[in-house]
C-alpha cells in the first residue's frame, strides 16, 4: 500500500537539543525559477513568511492565493501543494517538535492557536516586525554562535505572539472562560487528528480528556458552532481526501487505514458527505 509522500527537513546536523530546525531565504530556494511542488505532507511544522510574491498554495485542499505580507503555517500530517512564482522573497522555516515545543502554559496555549490557522495576510506594518524576527533568527541559524537554539526559540516565542496579535483586536481581553474552552478544543482537536482511524465515537473522545460527552460538545460548539460528531466526520473526509489524492491507493485499502472493514459502507459514507464517490472525487480533483 502506499503512502502519501512525505518530506522531511532539508538535511541539517541536528540542533544543540537534537531537534531538527532549517530555515531558508526564498530567493535562494528559487534561484530564479518558479518551484512547484506537488500533493505531499511533512512530519514536521513549516512556516512560509512571503514578503512579496505571487502563486498559489494549497493546504488540505483549500487554495490560498499567495501575494505579499502573507503567512503559512502547516502542522505534521497536513497536505499541500505550492506553486510559487520566481522573483518571491520571504523566510521557509522549518522544525520539528524536538526542536521546539513550548512548555509553560501560556506559551503553549499561544502556540497552539498559531499552528492551527493556516494562513494570514498580514497588514504591512505587522509584517515588518514579523519579517524582522524572522531575519534574526536566520542569522542566528547561519551564525551559529554559542546559545544560538536557545536564542532561535527565544525569537520563536516573539514570532507567534506578534503572528497571534495581528488576527485580534488589540481591543479584546480574552476571559478565563473562554482560554479554557479554547485549550480543550486545541486538545479534542489534536486528538482527533491524531486517532481518527481508530476512534470515531464521541464518547470515546471525552473519556481521553476527562469530560462527559456533554461537555465537550458545549466546547466545540462555543468554539466552531459544530457539534463533535460533525467534526469527526469532518475529519474522516479530510483523511479520505488526503488518501485519494495524494497516492494511487485502491478504495478498499483506504478503507482499511480509515478504520472500516466494510468498503461498501465507507463508500456510502464518503458520497452522502461530499456528492461524489470516492473514485468520482479522485478524477474529477486529479
Amino acid at each position: 500500500m502506499k503512502p502519501i509522500p512525505i518530506r522531511h527537513i532539508a538535511s541539517t546536523p541536528k540542533q544543540q537539543n537534537g531537534g531538527q530546525f532549517s530555515i531558508r531565504v526564498i530567493e535562494q530556494i528559487l534561484n530564479g525559477n518558479n518551484l512547484i511542488h506537488d500533493l505531499h505532507k511533512h512530519d514536521f511544522y513549516f512556516i512560509l513568511a512571503i514578503q512579496q510574491g505571487k502563486g498559489i498554495h494549497e493546504i488540505d485542499f483549500i487554495s490560498y492565493p499567495i501575494h505579499g505580507h502573507s503567512i503559512f503555517i502547516l502542522r505534521p500530517g497536513q497536505v499541500h501543494k505550492l506553486a510559487l512564482q520566481a522573483g518571491s522573497t520571504g523566510f521557509l522555516m522549518e522544525f520539528d517538535l524536538t526542536f521546539y515545543q513550548p512548555q509553560h502554559t501560556i506559551s503553549g496555549q499561544r502556540w497552539k492557536k498559531a499552528s492551527g490557522k493556516n494562513y494570514c495576510q498580514v497588514e504591512a506594518g505587522r509584517y515588518k516586525k514579523l519579517h524582522a524576527v524572522l531575519a534574526t533568527i536566520f542569522n542566528e541559524f547561519d551564525t551559529k554562535q554559542e546559545g544560538y537554539a536557545a536564542m532561535i526559540k527565544a525569537n520563536l516565542d516573539i514570532f507567534f505572539i506578534e503572528y497571534i496579535r495581528q488576527s485580534r483586536n488589540p481591543k479584546d481581553i480574552e476571559k478565563p472562560e473562554a482560554a479554557y474552552t479554547q485549550e480543550r478544543f486545541d486538545e479534542f482537536c489534536q486528538l482527533l487528528e491524531a486517532n481518527i482511524g481508530s476512534i470515531k465515537n464521541v464518547s470515546q473522545y471525552a473519556e481521553r480528556l476527562h469530560l462527559s460527552s456533554y461537555q465537550l460538545n458545549a466546547i466545540t460548539k462555543a468554539s466552531i458552532g459544530k457539534t463533535v460528531s460533525e467534526l469527526i466526520n469532518e475529519q474522516i473526509i479530510l483523511e479520505a481526501k488526503r488518501y485519494l489524492l495524494a497516492t494511487s491507493n485502491q478504495i478498499k485499502d483506504i478503507a482499511d487505514l480509515l478504520g472500516y472493514e466494510d468498503a461498501s459502507y465507507f463508500i456510502r459514507f464518503f458520497k452522502k458527505h461530499t456528492g461524489l464517490s470516492p473514485e468520482a472525487f479522485r478524477k474529477n480533483l486529479k
